[in-house]
């Protein structure tokens, strides 16, 4: 899952992001409306965590403008108030859900999840193919009933080629959906990953390397 925070108080959005990849989340940051517009709208994210009150674009401008480009993007806004009022008008702007200020981390880690799930395409609670059985809720992975011992980014990996259903997934889609915007594109971080999901995966082979257009995964 990839999130944008839009928040201004940098110390808070420090934290945010932080705790949101420890969950596994792959979160890029804007401090303040005029970057998190810009890259609220050509970045696809499944969730933005957006203050309201941000110098620069406003965050209500930037939720109406997401809502009118028509994207999967969820967003989940943060206000200093917490009022019923302030709420319903959050809420008729187009946001999906509402969190006032101070809030407990764990909810909003909830709230983010539940939101992440709403902004794609439903899936099964567990995914198979061949005799993988990956569970995103659980963050686990099973070869053949045995279980794998994946990093972050090779369950990330994982979980997008097998979402694929067979079809290929380029070595950019990987860094966009799995790792955030400081990743290098030039670097060989998805290849050397794949490479070692490929050897924790085992025989028989999963992962076909399709030249020139990225990985996909073979077998029925």
């Amino acid at each position: 899952m990839r999130v944008l925070v839009i928040e201004d108080e940098r110390a808070l959005a420090d934290a945010v992001a932080r705790g949101l990849r420890r969950e596994g989340m792959a979160v890029d940051t804007a401090y303040d409306g005029t970057n998190g517009h810009e890259m609220a709208l050509t970045t696809r994210y499944d969730v933005v965590v957006l203050d309201r009150d941000l110098p620069g674009v406003h965050g209500d401008e930037i939720c109406i403008d997401l809502v009118r480009a028509g994207l999967l993007t969820r967003v989940l806004m943060l206000t200093a108030s917490g009022s019923v009022a302030e709420r319903v008008e959050g809420l008729e702007l187009g946001a999906d859900d509402y969190l006032a200020k101070p809030f407990a981390f764990d909810e909003l880690v909830a709230r983010v999840r539940a939101l992440g799930r709403r902004a794609t395409p439903a899936a099964p609670p567990v995914l198979r193919v061949a005799d993988v059985e990956l569970d995103p809720a659980k963050r686990g992975v099973q070869r053949d009933g045995r279980t794998l011992d994946l990093t972050r980014k090779e369950f990330g990996v994982l979980e997008e080629l097998i979402k694929a259903r067979g079809g290929v997934v380029s070595s950019e889609e990987l860094l966009e959906r799995v790792w955030d915007a400081n990743a290098d594109p030039f670097t060989t971080t998805v290849r050397v990953t794949v490479m070692t999901l490929r050897r924790k995966l085992g025989d028989p082979p999963l992962i076909e390397t399709v030249v020139g257009a990225g990985y996909r995964i073979t077998a029925a």
